[in-house]
C-alpha cells in the first residue's frame, strides 16, 4: 500500500494533486503543451504513472484544472487593484496594470502558454467561459467613462493587453510596455468621442 504523507487520505490526495498541477504548470511554461505528458508528470513528481491517471484522464483535464486554480487568483488581483483606484480613469489604468503584472508572474502564464495549444474545442470553449466568468470585465469601467460602445471597447482593450504581453515576451522593458499600454487605453479607448 502506498505511503500516506498527510493526516488524512483526503489531505494526501490534495497534496498529490497540487504537486501534479505544479509540475504541469512548470512543463507548460518550459516546454509548452506538446511537452505535457503523464510520463513527464510522473517523473517530475515521483509518482507512478497510473497514479497520475487516477487524478486526470486526459491532458485537457490537466489544463482545465490549472485554469480553474489560476484564473481566480488573477481575478482577485485585478479586482483588488480596480477597487483601490479612485475614479473611472484610474480604475481603467489599474485594470490594465494588474493584467500586465499578472502576465509577468510565472505562475499566471498558463493562458499564454495554451494560446497555440492543440486543445479540443470543448476544452478551449470551457477556458474561454471560465475567463469570462472569473476575470473581471472592463465593460463597467468603460461605461463609467461614458464610452458609447463599452462592450466593443472592452474587447479591443483585451486585444491591446494581449499584444502588450507579446511585447513583454519579446523583451520590451515592462515599465515601457505598461506606460504605453495604459496611455493607449486611457487616451484611445477611454477617451469618449
Amino acid at each position: 500500500m502506498p505511503r500516506i504523507n498527510a493526516a488524512t487520505v483526503a489531505e494526501h490526495r490534495a497534496q498529490q494533486r497540487s504537486a501534479l498541477l505544479g509540475a504541469a504548470r512548470d512543463v507548460l511554461l518550459e516546454e509548452g503543451y506538446a511537452g505535457l505528458s503523464f510520463a513527464t508528470l510522473a517523473s517530475r513528481t515521483g509518482l507512478a504513472r497510473p497514479t497520475v491517471y487516477s487524478y486526470f484522464t486526459t491532458k485537457d483535464d490537466i489544463v482545465l484544472a490549472l485554469c480553474e486554480a489560476e484564473l481566480p487568483l488573477v481575478a482577485v488581483d485585478i479586482t483588488r487593484a480596480v477597487e483601490r483606484a479612485e475614479g473611472p480613469r484610474e480604475q481603467l489604468a489599474a485594470f490594465v496594470r494588474a493584467q500586465l503584472r499578472a502576465a509577468q508572474q510565472r505562475r499566471y502564464r498558463i493562458a499564454h502558454a495554451l494560446a497555440s495549444a492543440s486543445l479540443s474545442e470543448p476544452t478551449r470553449q470551457r477556458i474561454v467561459a471560465m475567463h469570462h466568468e472569473l476575470v473581471p470585465s472592463a465593460v463597467p469601467l468603460l461605461a463609467a467613462l461614458g464610452h458609447p460602445h463599452p462592450g466593443l471597447a472592452a474587447a479591443l482593450l483585451q486585444g491591446l493587453i494581449n499584444t502588450a504581453v507579446t511585447a513583454l515576451d519579446a523583451g520590451e522593458p515592462p515599465r515601457r510596455v505598461t506606460q504605453v499600454t495604459v496611455a493607449a487605453a486611457l487616451d484611445g479607448l477611454g477617451a469618449v468621442q
